[in-house]
């Protein structure tokens, strides 16, 4: 481009309108102005300064603190005891308004007037203890003092009782009305309209009459409706029971049938083939005919055990009859009968066994049991150990197995599974976590302790104590 126009260039009108903004002043346009604030006070030489407004804050706190302490101290002081906490102070308001008001309705003598008053107040705080004795001696006070006594100068019409002591004395008769048999009720109501005929004035006698009368009667059919809901809760209470107890009895009888159907179906086929074995299967020696009776003699015990249980589970009484248990005087039979199994075991008892509780003694012996089991199902042919060690304060059981027969080890050195809580469950040979756990569960149940670990030599070793005597904490 030549010529004037050259002169001129051509601008973008972004950049025009950002030169025209800073020509006319908007260079700040966009950007936030800031907010004036207002200067600090600051605090006057005779006023108060932050560090005594800061204390001043710190006292009222600990005085609130102190005063809900102190507040926390009363409730507590009254926790358990506001009904009797509450008749006391009805009944010491009661006195200190009987006794500056008794020379308004009796001529009593000055001594005597604490004596007066507290027969008028005092009855109250046999309201829920003894309604009938303080209705007794308020109503006794009730004959003497007009007797006794002659009426003040001046006194309102009426009978001739305080306030209070009407207040009392009707109190007392609802509370009988309320809590005591028909024979009591019916004698307070008549002594008490008795004593109120005698004393009304004129014809008041005719309406205290039907008062009380139409009190008893309020009373007697506002216990019944307690008495009927109160039965009616009890009912249901009843109800709820007996519906769980017979969900109870349903799942027991449930597990009783599948036991029944499953179990003890099973393990009495495993009694028959066994027992029959040697005349169905010609040829047989002495040693196989002594094998399978050995057979059917375990079966047969495992049997009579799972019958036992099902009777349990089928009786409805919660204190149903239990087949004796096997306890420590039982773990050599059974050893031998592992041993008439195939199974190499070895027993060594030292102590008095004697002591040992009935509990600890089946723990005991389910521990050897299912160890000798474990052992069997993970260690074929291997040599099982069972040691027994009793003092006077625990007994220690040891079930070690060896590795199985041909193999260079079943179980991992220097693993261990410690109450039955191994990474997997298998306790280091395979065993299923499921089996050391109950025995856990059967040792903490008497207050002992169960370890399973990996033996030194490829095995795995079972070890418990559990207390000889009953542990005081047991239970907790």
């Amino acid at each position: 481009m030549c010529g004037p126009a050259a002169q001129f260039r051509l601008v973008p009108v972004r950049i025009r309108r950002r030169a025209r903004g800073r020509d006319h002043g908007g260079a700040d346009r966009g950007r936030r102005r800031p907010r004036p604030r207002l200067p600090r006070r600051r605090p006057s030489a005779d006023g108060p300064s932050r560090k005594e407004l800061r204390a001043r804050k710190r006292e009222e706190k600990r005085a609130g603190s102190k005063a809900r302490k102190g507040l926390r101290h009363v409730r507590a002081l009254f926790a358990g005891r506001g009904e009797i906490t509450l008749i006391v102070l009805v009944t010491g308001i009661l006195y200190a308004i009987a006794w500056p008001t008794l020379q308004l309705t009796h001529q009593v003598p000055a001594p005597l007037q604490p004596l007066i008053a507290g027969l008028a107040a005092f009855p109250f705080v046999l309201v829920r203890a003894n309604p009938v004795l303080g209705w007794s001696i308020s109503i006794a006070a009730a004959i003497v003092i007009p007797v006794a006594f002659n009426a003040a100068p001046g006194a309102p019409g009426g009978p001739p009782w305080q306030v209070v002591h009407i207040l009392v004395l009707l109190a007392l008769y609802i509370a009988v009305c309320l809590t005591e048999v028909r024979a009591q009720v019916a004698a307070v109501w008549v002594g008490t309209t008795i004593v109120f005929a005698l004393f009304a004035p004129g014809s008041d006698w005719f309406g205290w009459v039907v008062g009380l009368t139409a009190i008893l009667v309020f009373t007697v059919l506002l216990r019944r409706l307690w008495l009927s809901r109160r039965q009616l809760e009890r009912q249901e209470q009843l109800s709820r029971t007996e519906r769980s107890r017979r969900a109870v009895l349903e799942e027991r009888a449930r597990i009783a049938r599948d036991l029944h159907d499953v179990v003890a179906h099973h393990m009495s086929l495993v009694v028959v083939q066994a027992q029959t074995a040697q005349y169905r299967i010609g040829g047989l020696g002495p040693e196989t005919t002594a094998e399978f009776d050995s057979i059917a003699g375990t079966a047969r015990e495992a049997l009579d055990e799972v019958r036992a249980m099902l009777g349990v589970l089928r009786s409805d009484e919660h204190t149903a009859e239990r087949a004796p248990q096997p306890g420590v005087d039982r773990i050599g039979e059974l050893i031998e009968g592992s041993r008439r199994a195939g199974i190499d075991a070895r027993y060594e008892a030292t102590g008095d066994a004697s002591r040992i509780r009935t509990a600890a003694g089946v723990v005991l012996y389910r521990i050897v049991q299912e160890s000798l089991s474990n052992a069997t199902r993970h260690a074929p042919g291997a040599r099982v150990q069972v040691s027994l060690c009793a003092s006077e304060q625990e007994v220690t059981v040891r079930i070690a197995n060896g590795p199985p027969s041909g193999a260079s080890g079943g179980g991992l050195p220097g693993r261990s599974v410690v109450d039955g809580d191994g990474d997997d469950g298998t306790g280091g040979n395979g065993i299923g976590g499921n089996g050391i756990r109950g025995m856990r569960e059967r040792a903490a149940a008497v207050g002992g302790t169960l370890t399973a670990e990996a033996g030194s030599d490829g095995g795995f070793v079972v070890r418990a104590v559990l207390p000889v005597a009953e542990p005081a904490h047991q239970g907790g």
